[in-house]
């Protein structure tokens, strides 16, 4: 079950990314409902770092042994109601 204001499955996360100095908004699902080039499942590099984790969190996301980046939560929405304000245009 998801916790209130944590960040787990189908939440939909604005992430401010410190190196790229913007937001990036996205689901976090899991790596059986997204296709393989998608970053957002909980089994990515980015999703290990941030689950678990709350709102104002700053975390570090491990890519590989040589390159990672620092990112801070800044919201935590359920992911039902969120697909109104996602638009694919």
């Amino acid at each position: 079950n998801s916790q209130e204001g944590v960040v787990g499955l189908n939440k939909t996360i604005e992430l401010y990314i410190e190196e790229m100095e913007e937001v990036q908004k996205f689901k976090l699902v899991t790596s059986v409902r997204c296709d393989s080039i998608e970053e957002n499942h909980i089994e990515s590099p980015l999703g290990k770092a941030i689950n678990g984790h709350k709102e104002g969190d700053r975390v570090y996301v491990k890519v590989n042994d040589k390159m990672g980046y620092y990112a801070v939560i800044r919201s935590i929405t359920d992911g039902d109601d969120s697909e109104d304000e996602i638009r694919p245009y």
